[in-house]
């Protein structure tokens, strides 16, 4: 009897315990369909996937060199034994001639993500305005998942080429589908800059966290490791992208009006802008990282822990020119231009400075004037791309991200191999004084944009849709979250009042082809 009264409580206990867990799978189902809930979730997702990419990015920069090295040493010892066994003559001119065909084929790998990320761009971008941002973004984990095991598992420079154009295929997609999907989540421009400013956050994160992280897993547990464990923090945001948005049964998107060819906005004198500033001020990174150490090491005679270090340092004055850009766009949100301006100006004159220092901690203050001015412009300017699609031509949000990661491309892809270059042939200094005079140069460009927050919401193919009896999913939940929207409020921040079908009330005597034709000036 006590047997049988004893498996029955445990019995009873285990369908408690199974009755809590589905009680609590339920609630869990629950938050994840609430519209509030999910969109901070896909916020950790795509963050997670851009910190990803950037680590894959920076990650190689203390192994690849040494490992590289390695290879190149037992390939040069072989042969020389083979064909040379008694003889010692020409070693030193061969020894250069390694070192100087070592330093191509680090440049080359170095630069080939950003260079087929940059051929892919224009295509993913079209690709995501047809499909949605959901499809692309797992599209992109999944190579960026497979390339890094293929990295993982490389022992020879023709593998690991590969491998490292292979994530620039990933991050083609994963990159461009992340942030527009932020910006179409996210359509008030407070919340969507903040939004922004935590997802620029991570990409800071990745790109200054990673040369340490790199570095500490190579020297204790081999070239493996590092890779292994990104791998496998992708495939987990991929498992995660599966169960929370779960892209192969959302049709939300089949009603999505097309959006606007990436040629065209190419020739869109504000995007071009923008575009411009965002390669420019991205140059004295892209060209620092690749040449930085090797003048510490000439000048400073820094230690490998204090290159390791270097650019660690400057992600927190990045993280603070994030918030405060964030801070001051949500009270000034017409001056988003001067922000970037003043960026770009902090950018110059801190890239100018870096020559001049002669210790380790003099080098921290201008990095971290960098880092902070490219703050400034990226969370100024990003959030005005996603503005400008939405006044000037379609909501749709792919190809304007594609052109936003082809400026970056462009820069990273010359840093490895025109910096070096221009260090040999002119100088470490006439580099840097090049760099900052650029960027002074081009801040005054970004004077085209002052008057960007008074522009009218054109009256697009999506305001044609939504003035019409809703036809199918998209459209009808595009109409709900419309009507939920407060009277008078404006996707320009609240620079001039709207009403709720995008009409600008103190000019509603204006006729429909007029505000047709484009967006207007006040």
């Amino acid at each position: 009897m006590d047997e049988e009264g004893g498996s029955s409580g445990l019995v009873k206990s285990a369908a408690v315990k199974l009755s809590k867990m589905g009680e609590k799978t339920k609630q869990l189902g629950i938050a994840i369909k609430d519209p509030h809930q999910q969109r901070r979730i896909i916020l950790v997702i795509v963050c997670v996937a851009l910190l990803l990419d950037n680590m894959l990015y920076m990650v190689i920069v203390p192994i690849i060199p040494d490992y590289l090295a390695e290879l190149e040493s037992e390939q040069s010892e072989h042969v020389h034994v083979v064909m040379h066994p008694n003889s010692s003559a020409n070693s030193t001119s061969q020894d250069k001639s390694n070192k100087n065909n070592l330093d191509i084929q680090i440049g080359v790998l170095f630069a080939s993500k950003a260079i087929l990320q940059l051929l892919v761009n224009p295509l993913s971008g079209t690709f995501i305005d047809r499909v949605g941002y959901d499809i692309p973004l797992l599209i992109g984990l999944s190579v960026m998942f497979f390339s890094t095991c293929i990295f993982a598992i490389g022992e020879n420079y023709a593998t690991l080429f590969f491998a490292r154009s292979l994530q620039g295929l990933g991050s083609a997609f994963a990159d461009t589908s992340g942030i527009a999907m932020i910006a179409d989540k996210y359509t008030e421009e407070a919340e969507r800059s903040k939004a922004l400013g935590i997802a620029l956050a991570f990409i800071s994160f990745g790109s200054l966290v990673a040369p340490p992280f790199g570095g500490i897993l190579y020297e204790f547990a081999g070239k493996k490791v590092p890779f292994i464990v990104l791998a496998c923090i992708c495939l987990a945001d991929g498992v995660l992208l599966l169960t929370v948005i779960k892209p192969f049964s959302n049709r939300t998107r089949e009603n999505m009006p097309v959006g606007t060819p990436i040629y065209k906005l190419m020739i869109d004198p504000y995007i071009a802008v923008v575009a411009g500033a965002l390669t420019v001020c991205n140059i004295p990174l892209a060209f620092l990282e690749p040449t930085i150490a090797n003048w510490m090491e000439t000048t400073m005679h820094s230690t490998q822990w204090e290159m390791g270090l270097t650019w660690l340092p400057a992600f927190f004055p990045h993280v603070l020119g994030v918030y405060l850009t964030v801070k001051l766009a949500a009270k000034h949100p017409n001056l988003q231009w001067f922000y970037g301006a003043v960026g770009m100006v902090i950018i110059g004159a801190s890239s100018c400075t870096v020559p001049a220092c002669k210790t380790f901690g003099q080098l921290i203050a201008p990095l971290c004037g960098i880092c902070f001015g490219i703050a400034l412009v990226d969370t100024a300017l990003l959030p005005t791309l996603a503005f400008l699609v939405d006044v000037r031509h379609v909501s749709v949000y792919g190809s304007v991200y594609a052109l936003a990661d082809i400026s970056y491309s462009v820069a990273y892809a010359m840093g490895p191999i025109v910096a070096g270059q221009i260090v040999h042939n002119h100088g470490f200094v006439q580099l840097n004084l090049g760099m900052g005079l650029v960027n002074v140069l081009y801040a005054p460009a970004l004077l085209l944009l002052r008057n960007v927050c008074q522009m009218k919401p054109s009256y697009s193919e999506r305001d044609n849709l939504l003035e019409e009896a809703p036809q199918g999913l998209y459209d009808t939940i595009r109409m709900e979250e419309r009507r939920a929207k407060k009277k008078g409020y404006s996707t320009a921040g609240n620079c001039l009042s709207v009403d709720e079908n995008g009409f600008d009330p103190f000019k509603a005597q204006r006729s429909l082809s007029e505000e047709s034709s484009g967006p207007e000036y006040t």
